[in-house]
């Protein structure tokens, strides 16, 4: 049985871009891109853990807002359940800690990227929305 890891990201928006991270060489699916987030600890909510999440990665503070999906997605490293929200950026620029790089696009743009199968769900649902 593989493990399962409960993680969430965040769909920052600003100015009607959206905020994509690369993942760094040394992880786990390097090179491709994100919503930035990560681990749920025990006894957070996907929120909270979203909020230090983005604390921690980004040095920037969000307000995590409405609830865009939940997927599943088997890696061979073990089974990434992703819960993503939109979030509005309150305070800070990004500072890469772990990401390669980060690239603010337009929705329309997103799929120019290569994402981490996780998170391709919530693209093409961001896309769906932006499109409407």
């Amino acid at each position: 049985m593989k493990k399962q890891l409960n993680v969430v990201g965040a769909v920052i928006a600003r100015d009607g871009l959206i905020l994509c991270a690369q993942r760094g060489p040394g992880g786990a699916l390097p090179g491709m891109w994100e919503f930035p987030g990560g681990k749920i600890e025990a006894g957070e909510t996907p929120r909270d853990a979203l909020a230090r999440e983005i604390t921690e990665e980004l040095e920037c503070e969000v307000e995590v807002g409405e609830l865009i999906t939940t997927t599943s997605h088997e890696y061979d490293f073990g089974i990434v359940v992703l819960t993503t929200f939109y979030c509005e950026l309150l305070s800070g620029t990004p500072v890469l800690t772990e990401h390669a790089e980060v690239r603010w696009l337009d929705p329309a743009d997103l799929s120019s990227l290569e994402w981490a199968p996780a998170d391709i769900p919530a693209v093409k649902l961001i896309q769906k929305a932006a499109s409407a």
